[in-house]
């Protein structure tokens, strides 16, 4: 946007005005527990990654962090109470 805007002092029209809707900045920190764990990835897994966290400017770690915290909060609102023996037969007809 290489144009220059020109101000006005002009009527705005109908005005509506809007409740103060964002957080509060302390709201905004989010500090879960971490809880270190050594976990071997694949050279491929890793590698890609990084490529996208140098693309993203992020860091790759993190990323894989909030993809389990995505996938695991996915799964656990999906849950749904199953026996041990549901658990089997859906694992033996997969496997077939």
């Amino acid at each position: 946007m290489s144009a220059n805007v020109k101000y006005t002092n002009e009527p705005l029209g109908d005005v509506k005005i809007v409740r103060d809707f964002l957080p509060r900045p302390e709201d905004l920190v989010f500090q879960e527990e971490g809880v270190k764990v050594t976990l071997a990835l694949s050279k491929r897994s890793v590698e890609f990654f990084k490529g996208e966290a140098q693309k993203h400017r992020t860091q790759y770690q993190r990323m894989i962090r909030r993809l389990l915290d995505a996938y695991a909060e996915h799964h656990s609102r999906r849950r749904s109470p199953r026996t041990a023996s549901s658990r089997t037969k859906v694992a033996k007809r997969g496997a077939a």
